[in-house]
């Protein structure tokens, strides 16, 4: 079994989430024909992990956010970088969706991992691992 290639994109505007999602599903594919195992389950958490982060960074930062994804040990990492060193914060969810606060509580139950990590320049990169099996 090979380890699929690690998958890079620049995310910048309105498109964002949905370019992010193409390219998981592009790491997805890479890793079936590696032989790595990706039930059904997993595709979906880690696209909703993916889509959530980068969105986030869209919504919540002046600058462009890239999306890094990785095959690691049992699971799939994501990792995305953003322009602005502020943690996310959890907010009180708005039931009407006007507002969200779904989105990072929504990571950090589908992840066994999620870390923040200020980047040698002004940002901060997410790192979330996706296992295998639900954590």
């Amino acid at each position: 079994m090979r380890h699929p290639p690690r998958r890079h994109c620049e995310c910048v505007g309105s498109t964002s989430a949905g370019r992010a999602r193409e390219e998981v599903l592009r790491f997805i594919g890479d890793a079936l024909a590696s032989g790595h195992p990706v039930t059904p389950d997993m595709r979906d958490a880690v696209l909703l992990v993916a889509s959530e982060l980068v969105t986030n960074a869209v919504r919540h930062t002046d600058g462009p956010c890239c999306l890094d994804v990785s095959w690691a040990g049992d699971g799939i990492d994501v990792d995305v970088t953003d322009s602005s060193p502020q943690p996310p914060r959890l907010r009180t969810a708005d039931p009407a969706g006007a507002t969200g606060g779904y989105g990072w509580p929504l990571v950090r139950r589908l992840a066994s991992e999620v870390d923040v990590h200020l980047t040698s320049g002004s940002g901060k990169t997410i790192h979330a691992h996706v296992p295998g099996v639900a954590p």
